[in-house]
Formats: structure tokens, C-alpha cells, sequence
């Protein structure tokens, strides 16, 4: 078929794509947690609550060769992101939306150097922080725009 080139999406977050010409990631770590603070009991173990969710942080890590893969622009668009202070919708390249995520830390490290100075060889580590709360926000945007719609 003809036209425009097939875009595949390893994951979005807000409008940057990660992908093959952006920033694939090589590995996705999740670590999720929730709450049971203690209050201590005299010759007792300490009584605990389940006070809900912790957080939720995903560290995208890998490696990139600006000659095959993205390079510093594509980490510099990520980083003005960060710089905004906002929450992006987090949605996997299968459908799955994880929520909304703040860019916490990105940390970057350039080696194997052209005569120019420009790496041949970016490793890359980038730290996301769940902030909504609603495990559905999705679902209740929907409904709400449906509501003011009167579609619903």
C-alpha cells in the first residue's frame, strides 16, 4: 500500500510517541504500592489500616544510536515536557491507559563520541509518577463530555 509510512507506537505520553525513530525504551519497570501505616500496640504486633494507593512510578530505560534510533532532539522534546510541570495521559502502544503521569527525572548518558563531539551511543533513564487518581479518568471524561452533549 502506498502513502504515508507506518508508525508503530511502543507507548504515547501526552503527544511524544516512543517509538523506533523517537525513544524506544528497551525496558519498562513498574512499581506500584499501597498504604498500611501503623500504630503500635503495647505486647502486641502493631495494628494496621489500609489508608489506600501508594505510588505509582514507571522507569522507562534504554539505548539509543542516533543513527538508527532517536537521539538528543527527541530527549530534549521529553525534557521541555518536564520543564512544563504538567501531568500527561500515559497510553501503552496496545490500548492501555495508565493514567496521568508527571516526568520526574530523566538522566542521560552520551559515549562513544563522532569526531564532532555528537554520541554514537545514548543511554537513557526516565522516571514517571502516577498523579490522578481515578482509575477510570478515562471513562469519566467520556461520560461527562457525553453528558454535555446530550448523547448520553
Amino acid at each position: 500500500m502506498y502513502g504515508l509510512p507506518q508508525v508503530s507506537m511502543m507507548m504515547a505520553l501526552g503527544l511524544f510517541v516512543f517509538g523506533l525513530h523517537t525513544v524506544p525504551y528497551q525496558q519498562l519497570q513498574r512499581q506500584m504500592s499501597w498504604r498500611h501505616p501503623s500504630v503500635s500496640r503495647v505486647g502486641r504486633r502493631p495494628a494496621r489500616q489500609f489508608t489506600g494507593p501508594g505510588d505509582d512510578v514507571i522507569t522507562l530505560s534504554g539505548v539509543l544510536y542516533p543513527e538508527l534510533t532517536g537521539g538528543k532532539i527527541s530527549l530534549a522534546a521529553l525534557q521541555a515536557m518536564a520543564n512544563e510541570g504538567k501531568a500527561w495521559p500515559l497510553i501503552e502502544g496496545t490500548g492501555i491507559f495508565y493514567g496521568l503521569f508527571v516526568i520526574e527525572e530523566i538522566s542521560q548518558t552520551d559515549s562513544l563520541f563522532f569526531a564532532d563531539g555528537a554520541p554514537r551511543k545514548i543511554e537513557f533513564s526516565m522516571k514517571l509518577t502516577r498523579v490522578d487518581d481515578e482509575p477510570d479518568l478515562l471513562g469519566q471524561i467520556t461520560s461527562s463530555l457525553l453528558e454535555m452533549l446530550d448523547l448520553k
